[in-house]
C-alpha cells in the first residue's frame, strides 16, 4: 500500500512539473493535443467563419462563463425614452393607429389606406433608424421598438410596413457600408418617405440556408449611361420580400463571380449585395403573396441577366463578396427588435383585452376568471407578456449600448416569438366564440391567424432552435472555445501551437472550477451563490438557483462538446435543448432586471414570480431532458447525480400564484397598466378595445350593486314567473321589486350595454357580401 501511494505521490509530482512548465507541456501534452484537433477540426469555410464571428457576445457570455453577477446585471443602464420619442409614440403613432381599419385592409382594400401610407412617409416612420443628418428621426432601438410595438396592436400590415425599412434592409446596410456618396443618395430619400425599400434575400431553393441562394451575378462589361463600363450580369428568383410589391428601391443579395478575372481578385467573389431601382430595365416586381390574409406587401421579385454597373452594389466596388459579413451583422441588430416587438405588442394587447373580457363575461352566473382553468390560461398570459416584454427592452436596450448581439437576437426571436403563440392561444380560449368569428368586433382572431407567419420568418423557429442558439453560442459565447478554433487553423503552425496551449489550459481550468461549484451549489441547493449586490429579498433565491444553472449549462456544454466534439452539431435535438437552458437563462436575467429596473413593484412581483419560476422549470426539465437523451450513459448518470443531487428543484408556479397573477390582469391600476401599457387603446366604445376597456371599467364600478342584486335573488322575493328572472334581465326584476334604486338600476343597465356590446359576434348577408351587424 505504502508503495503505490509512493508511485501514485510521484505521478502526480512529474504531472505537475510538466504541466506547470510551459516549455514541458508544450512539448509532451500540448503538441499531441494541437496535432489531433487540426486534424478533427474541419476547415472552417469564409461563409461559416463570418457567420460565427459576426455580431457581438453581451450578457449571454456571462450566463455561458458560469459566472452571472447581479452586480453586472444591474450596471447595464436601463433604456428610457428621449422626450421626443415620448412623444411621437404619444402623438404621431396614436394618429397613425386611428387611420387604420384593420378589418378594412383585410376585407376590402387589401392595403394600408392611401392617407396612412402618406402619413407614414411624410412623418418619418421609414427612416425612424436613420440620422437627423440625413433628415431621419435618429430614434434609439428602444425608441423603434416600442413604435413597432403599438402599431402591432392596430394592424399587422401597418406594423410590418413601418418595422422592415428600419430592420433588415437598405437604410441599415447603407448606414453601416454605404459609400459616402450612396448615403448622401439615397438615405435622405429613404427617410422622406421619397423611396420605399425593400430587401431581397429569401430563395425558393435556398430557403433558411441563405448562404446556398443559386441567385448569381457575372463581371462582365457593358453600356452604362452611353458608355462601356464594367458591371455585372445578375439573375435572381426571391419570393417572401416585404415592400416588394411597391418598393422603389430593392436591395438584392447575390453570389457574385468574375470568370475572366476584370477585377483582378478571385474567381468565385461570394455573396454580395447590391442596391438597384426597382424601375431599372429587367427588374420585376409587382406580384404579392398573401400570407394568412395579413395585407402587408410581400412578393417575389425575378431578374434575367440584369445588367448593372459596380456603383450598384452597397459600398461600391471595394465591398465586393463582402454580402455575408454585412448581412450576418446588421441581421442580429433588426432581428432583435422588429418580430419581438411585434410579438410582446401581440402579448399586451391579449394580456390587456382577455384579462377585461374576463372580468365581463358571466357564465354560470360566475365571472369567467373564477373558474380556474381560466385562471391558469390567464396567469400563462400575464406572466408570459411580462418576460417577453422584459427581453424586449433589456436587448434593445443593448443595441442602443452599440451590442450586435448575434446569439442574443436568436434567442429573443425564438423564444418571444414562441411565447407570443402561446399567449395568443390562451386568449382565443378564454374568449372562446368571440375569438372564432371573424368581423370587426373581433379584436384577436386575426392576431391568432397570423401567429404562423414571424414563427417563420426571420430564421425559421426550428431551426434557430435547433442549429443556431446553440450552435453559434457554444462557440461565440464560450471563453475559450473560438480562441481555440482560430489556433487549429493557423497558418503559422507553430504560432498556432502556442496560441493553442494557452487556451487549452485556461479552457480546462475554466471548466473545472466550474465542474466544482456546480456540484457544491448542487449540493448546498445554492444557498451560498450570492448574489454579489443588493436585490430585492424575495428575488434573491433566484439570483442563487441563476448562478447554481449557469454553472451547470457551462458543465454540461463542457461535456457534450468534449465527448461528442464536431458530431454535436448533428444531435440537433441535444443542442437545441443546450440551447433552450441558455435561453431560459436569458430570459430569467432579463424578467430580475426589469423587476429591478422598475423599482422592485411590490404589486408587479407575482408576474415576476410567475414567469420566472416558469422559466426554471422549463431550464432544469431542458437540462434533464438531455442527460435523458444523452449517449454516453455513464457519464449523464455521473452529471445527474452530481448536479441535480436532490432532484427537481423548481416546481411549476402554484395555482396560489396563479391567482394572484391573474389579480393583475382583472382590476385597473398601475400593474396593469405597467404591463400593457404599450396597447393602442381607443376610448371610442365603437372600437372593440373601447368598449372592452369601457365595460371593464363599468363593471368594476357595479360590482356592489351586482351583489345587491344577488342577495336579493336568493332571498327568494322575485316572482319565479317573472320572464325576467334570467341571466340577462336579473337586475330588471330585481329593479321592479323593489331591490335595487333607480340610479342603480340605470348604471347597471348602461354596464349591461356595454357589456352585450362586447360579447356580441358579427354576422353578414350569406354570400358575406355586406356590411356586418
Amino acid at each position: 500500500m505504502t508503495a503505490l501511494l509512493i508511485l501514485l505521490l510521484l505521478v502526480l509530482a512529474a504531472a505537475a512539473l510538466v504541466l506547470g512548465r510551459e516549455d514541458l507541456r508544450i512539448r509532451y501534452v500540448s503538441r499531441p493535443l494541437y496535432g489531433v484537433f487540426r486534424r478533427i477540426l474541419p476547415r472552417m469555410s469564409d461563409t461559416e467563419r463570418e457567420a460565427l464571428e459576426a455580431g457581438t457576445v453581451w450578457w449571454e457570455g456571462e450566463l455561458f462563463r458560469g459566472r452571472p453577477s447581479a452586480r453586472a446585471l444591474h450596471a447595464i443602464p436601463a433604456p428610457r425614452l428621449s422626450q421626443e420619442e415620448q412623444s411621437f409614440l404619444d402623438h404621431e403613432v396614436e394618429v397613425l393607429c386611428a387611420m387604420v381599419d384593420d378589418w378594412r385592409i383585410t376585407r376590402k382594400d387589401y392595403d394600408l389606406p392611401p392617407e396612412a401610407w402618406e402619413y407614414i412617409k411624410a412623418h418619418g416612420f421609414l427612416g425612424m433608424i436613420i440620422p437627423k443628418a440625413y433628415g431621419g428621426l435618429g430614434f434609439s432601438a428602444l425608441a423603434h421598438s416600442a413604435v413597432v410595438l403599438k402599431l402591432s396592436t392596430r394592424s399587422s400590415a401597418l406594423s410590418v410596413s413601418v418595422m422592415v425599412p428600419n430592420s433588415l434592409g437598405p437604410a441599415e446596410l447603407l448606414l453601416h457600408y454605404g459609400t459616402e456618396e450612396q448615403k448622401n443618395r439615397y438615405l435622405p430619400r429613404l427617410a422622406a418617405g421619397e423611396d420605399v425599400p425593400a430587401f431581397a434575400l429569401t430563395s425558393p431553393w435556398a430557403g433558411s440556408d441563405a448562404a446556398a441562394i443559386p441567385d448569381h451575378g457575372v463581371v462582365c462589361k457593358g453600356q452604362w449611361q452611353g458608355r462601356e463600363v464594367i458591371g455585372m450580369r445578375v439573375t435572381w428568383d426571391k419570393r417572401y420580400i416585404t415592400l416588394g410589391p411597391v418598393c422603389t428601391i430593392l436591395g438584392l443579395a447575390f453570389r457574385l463571380t468574375d470568370p475572366d478575372g476584370l477585377l483582378g481578385g478571385p474567381r468565385d467573389i461570394g455573396i454580395t449585395c447590391a442596391l438597384v431601382p426597382a424601375d431599372h430595365p429587367g427588374v420585376e416586381t409587382g406580384r404579392r403573396h398573401l400570407p394568412l390574409d395579413a395585407m402587408f406587401m410581400n412578393g417575389p421579385t425575378r431578374g434575367h441577366d440584369v445588367f448593372m454597373p459596380l456603383e450598384f452594389i452597397i459600398g461600391g466596388p471595394a465591398m465586393v463578396g463582402q454580402g455575408w459579413r454585412m448581412l450576418m451583422e446588421c441581421l442580429a441588430a433588426g432581428r432583435s427588435i422588429s418580430l419581438p416587438s411585434s410579438y410582446a405588442g401581440m402579448a399586451q394587447l391579449t394580456a390587456r383585452a382577455v384579462g377585461a373580457y374576463s372580468m365581463v363575461r358571466d357564465q354560470f352566473r360566475t365571472r369567467i376568471h373564477h373558474f380556474e382553468g381560466v385562471t391558469e390560461a390567464l396567469a400563462r398570459i400575464g406572466g408570459h407578456t411580462y418576460m417577453m416584454d422584459a427581453a424586449r427592452v433589456m436587448t434593445a436596450g443593448g443595441v442602443d449600448l452599440g451590442e450586435k448581439p448575434a446569439v442574443l437576437s436568436g434567442i429573443v426571436k425564438y423564444h418571444v416569438t414562441e411565447r407570443g403563440r402561446i399567449v395568443v392561444n390562451d386568449g382565443m380560449d378564454v374568449i372562446g366564440g368571440k375569438g372564432i368569428c371573424l368581423g370587426p368586433a373581433n379584436f384577436l382572431g386575426r392576431a391568432y391567424q397570423q401567429l404562423p407567419v414571424g414563427i417563420t420568418v426571420e430564421g425559421a423557429n426550428i431551426l434557430t432552435r435547433s442549429l443556431i442558439i446553440f450552435g453559434q453560442g457554444a462557440i461565440r459565447c464560450h471563453p475559450y472555445v473560438l480562441a481555440e478554433m482560430h489556433a487549429a487553423q493557423a497558418e503559422d503552425a507553430e504560432q498556432g501551437l502556442r496560441d493553442f496551449d494557452q487556451a487549452f489550459w485556461a479552457h480546462t481550468r475554466h471548466g473545472l472550477r466550474n465542474a466544482l461549484r456546480a456540484i457544491g451549489h448542487g449540493l448546498t441547493g445554492a444557498r451560498l451563490a450570492g448574489p454579489d449586490a443588493a436585490v430585492a429579498p424575495e428575488m434573491v433565491r433566484y439570483y442563487r438557483q441563476l448562478t447554481r444553472f449557469s454553472e451547470a449549462f457551462a458543465t454540461l456544454a463542457e461535456a457534450a462538446m468534449l465527448t461528442l466534439g464536431g458530431t454535436l452539431k448533428r444531435r440537433e435535438s441535444l443542442s437545441a435543448r443546450l440551447g433552450d437552458i441558455l435561453s431560459q437563462m436569458v430570459l430569467v436575467s432579463a424578467t430580475l432586471k426589469r423587476y429591478q429596473d422598475e423599482g422592485r413593484q411590490a404589486a408587479d412581483a407575482p408576474l415576476a414570480h410567475w414567469a420566472i419560476q416558469d422559466a426554471f422549470c422549463r431550464m432544469q426539465d431542458a437540462a434533464l431532458a438531455l442527460l435523458d437523451n444523452f449517449p454516453h450513459r455513464a457519464l449523464a448518470c455521473a452529471l445527474r447525480i452530481a448536479l441535480f443531487p436532490w432532484g427537481r428543484p423548481f416546481r411549476a408556479p402554484s395555482d396560489a400564484l396563479a391567482r394572484a397573477v391573474t389579480d393583475t390582469l382583472i382590476h385597473p391600476g398601475g400593474t396593469r397598466d405597467r404591463l400593457t401599457g404599450g396597447v393602442y387603446a381607443p376610448r371610442d366604445t365603437d372600437e372593440p378595445l373601447g368598449a372592452i376597456e369601457a365595460a371593464f371599467l363599468a363593471t368594476h364600478d357595479t360590482l356592489e350593486i351586482d351583489k345587491r342584486i344577488r342577495a336579493f335573488e336568493k332571498s327568494g322575493r322575485i316572482d319565479p314567473a317573472d320572464p325576467r328572472a334570467n341571466v340577462r334581465d336579473i337586475a330588471d326584476a330585481v329593479h321592479a321589486a323593489g331591490g335595487i334604486s333607480d340610479e342603480d338600476h340605470r348604471r347597471i343597465a348602461e354596464r349591461n350595454a356595454l357589456r352585450d356590446r362586447v360579447i356580441a359576434v358579427d354576422d353578414f348577408p350569406r354570400d358575406l357580401s355586406g356590411p356586418a351587424h
